[in-house]
């Protein structure tokens, strides 16, 4: 651990004097030396736009743009690199398969279901969807341990469904819902399952393939990577279908006043100049990734939610949100009498950081009454004691404002 956590090197910074213990990774991941130190590379010494240049620096550029694509597409599982879109992150992502995908095979009288632990932005999109093509939107509800109520698909899934969207890690409950019923379910029907991978991806990974969705999509920032950077994967069959969501520079293969003709995909949704950066270094945070057994990592990350849940629950007053058996390594909590924000406020003066709020969930908060949690979200950087930091100072928090 002492090795890995050298890797970071945020982690050796104090907060009011006191070393960080940083387990907001769930909002955004810390970033290893080698993405930092990349992206400062291309900057100095590579930086030129890819694809339409004809000189060295162009060319290498473009080079590793499109290695960083292979790369991304052998760590999901795709079947080929064209599947993998670039996109400024996962909420970009499932816009565009809602606006582009959406727009044309969504009809009035035609139905989307989506899961009532989203994140806002696989909520939203649909419900703009929805908006404009006059379909229905629907919910498929999870229970108060957090689990995905499945045996209800039946009653929500029928002949005028077109897409069903879930999470393959809830960001807010940690829950890890088995996706095969849902994948079974929708393409029963012909409908297609478009999943937000963004904390699946990094816990407990994912084959696509393998996995059955449809589409997928998740952000680099939370993988290690840099911010403004996000994949969207998608079959090709379906991607060659789908017409351009934004359109501009290199994603035309011809442009005309009468008719504009476009690139084959992935380039079809790569409108203007490319976050060709941002691309590369999602590329080494994934290679950074790559180099620890997965199994390992899921073992680390167990035995902190494990360490930390065990603390926490032995604190008068607390309940934690989301108790499924495999869950992923995120814990929220909330104290009877106690505002999340003034936890999180007394910790980050301990130096512990956490999120505090409805986590762009606010369904789930309306599912248990409370308008917002306390979440700590831990990454393969994080250690037992950290784990132990952050009960001991949710321990002094509540006596601090229960007196």
């Amino acid at each position: 651990m002492d090795n890995i956590r050298a890797e970071f090197p945020i982690l050796s910074r104090t907060v009011y004097g006191k070393p960080l213990v940083y387990l907001d990774s769930g909002a955004t991941a810390q970033k290893p030396r080698q993405v930092i130190d990349l992206i400062d590379r291309l900057h100095r010494e590579q930086n030129a736009n890819i694809h339409r240049g004809v000189h060295s620096l162009s060319e290498e550029m473009t080079r590793r743009y499109e290695e960083a694509r292979a790369e991304i597409a052998r760590f999901i599982g795709a079947a080929a690199p064209e599947e993998v879109v670039f996109t400024a992150g996962a909420t970009a992502s499932l816009n565009t398969v809602a606006y582009a995908w959406g727009g044309r095979f969504v009809a009035a009288g035609d139905n989307i279901v989506v899961s009532e632990m989203e994140h806002h932005s696989n909520i939203v999109p649909w419900q703009l969807l929805c908006e404009r093509q006059g379909a229905e939107l629907r919910v498929l509800p999870f229970d108060d341990e957090g689990a995905l109520r499945t045996e209800l698909l039946p009653s929500l899934i029928d002949a005028r469904t077109r897409a069903v969207a879930v999470t393959q890690a809830s960001n807010t409950l940690g829950t890890r819902p088995d996706l095969r019923p849902v994948v079974e379910a929708a393409h029963a029907v012909g409908a297609v399952v478009v999943v937000d991978g963004c904390q699946g991806v990094v816990h407990g990974g994912v084959d696509v393939q393998a996995l059955g969705c449809d589409f997928y999509a998740f952000s680099g920032h939370k993988l290690y990577g840099p911010t403004g950077i996000g994949v969207l994967w998608g079959r090709r069959e379906l991607l060659d279908a789908m017409p351009p969501f934004l359109g501009g520079g290199d994603m035309v293969d011809r442009v005309t006043f009468a008719r504009t003709t476009y690139a084959p995909v992935p380039l079809k949704f790569e409108a203007g100049t490319a976050n060709f950066v941002g691309a590369v270094a999602l590329g080494e945070a994934v290679r950074f990734v790559r180099q620890f057994d997965p199994a390992a990592v899921e073992a680390h990350e167990t035995a902190l939610l494990r360490r930390a849940t065990e603390r926490l629950e032995a604190i008068d007053g607390l309940r934690i949100y989301g108790s499924t058996p495999d869950k992923c390594a995120i814990v929220s909590f909330g104290i009877e009498g106690v505002h999340p924000y003034d936890v999180g406020m007394i910790l980050d003066k301990l130096g512990i950081a956490i999120r505090t709020g409805h986590h762009c969930a606010e369904p789930v908060m309306d599912h248990y009454g409370v308008t917002g949690m306390c979440r700590a979200s831990f990454a393969l950087y994080n250690t037992l004691s950290e784990a132990d930091a952050l009960a001991d100072g949710v321990a002094r928090a509540v006596r601090m404002l229960k007196q």
